[in-house]
């Protein structure tokens, strides 16, 4: 064990085994108007899914990171009930678009968490890392670096990464950084409280999993906008 870990004093609410959810949110000016207000209002119905259900009120922890000309964590992982109201919320638009910064500081989150969770005795199931964007990268990202990044972590095991893009994201792009296991989901703006339904129901179902079981998600249908093939998005487990 490291002498200092992040979350250092944070005294688990409970031992149950914790499924992480971590959300890259792109918040560029790109996201301005409907797109922003519909996300706000989406993670608010989120907090009151996972709410609704012990399963995923006592074991689904949430942290929220976002990316524009800057990366913030504005919410550190936490049991929904252990949220706290901040000035954060609602999220507000500004800036370009570093989404490669956003999703390292993602993956370090989910490494960070995972090692809190083995200091304090508490079981985990594979985190998710869950990115929503409708742009492409600022020009001079590491962008080959970051899906190598993905691949690795996917394939490992150390994460479920599971890519959405908003109308004005780029399929090329979004292709090069997902895995086969989880391809890009082209989602509605329009929608949003559909996704994050969609979420932590999903969440839910892994929650209440066993090791080795194939977990069979609800259909996307509901938030899905066409192009990419979107309508044929094959489930699979995680």
């Amino acid at each position: 064990m490291s002498n200092i870990t992040p979350f250092q004093g944070e005294t688990p609410e409970n031992f149950d085994t914790r499924c992480l959810c971590v959300l890259v949110l792109d918040t560029s000016y790109s996201m301005e108007g409907g797109p922003i207000d519909e996300l706000n209002k989406g993670l608010l119905g989120f907090g009151d899914y996972l709410k609704s259900k012990n399963s995923t009120r006592f074991s689904v922890e949430v942290s929220i990171i976002t990316f524009n000309s800057t990366i913030e964590c504005v919410q550190e992982p936490a049991l929904v009930d252990s949220m706290e109201t901040t000035d954060k919320f609602p999220l507000k638009v500004a800036g370009s678009t570093k989404l490669v910064e956003g999703m390292r500081a993602a993956i370090k989150k989910v490494e960070d968490r995972k090692q809190w969770y083995r200091n304090n005795g508490i079981g985990f199931f594979r985190p998710w890392i869950v990115l929503m964007t409708d742009g492409y990268p600022d020009p001079g990202q590491d962008i080959d670096g970051l899906a190598n990044e993905i691949k690795i972590g996917h394939k490992g095991k150390h994460f479920a990464f599971l890519p959405m893009g908003v109308e004005g994201s780029e399929q090329n792009f979004m292709n090069k950084i997902s895995t086969p296991e989880f391809p890009p989901l082209p989602i509605d703006w329009q929608r949003f409280d559909d996704v994050f339904k969609w979420l932590s129901n999903s969440l839910d179902k892994v929650s209440q999993s066993t090791e080795g079981e194939v977990v069979k998600f609800d259909s996307v249908q509901d938030f899905t906008r066409t192009g990419w093939g979107g309508g044929d998005f094959t489930q699979t487990p995680i």
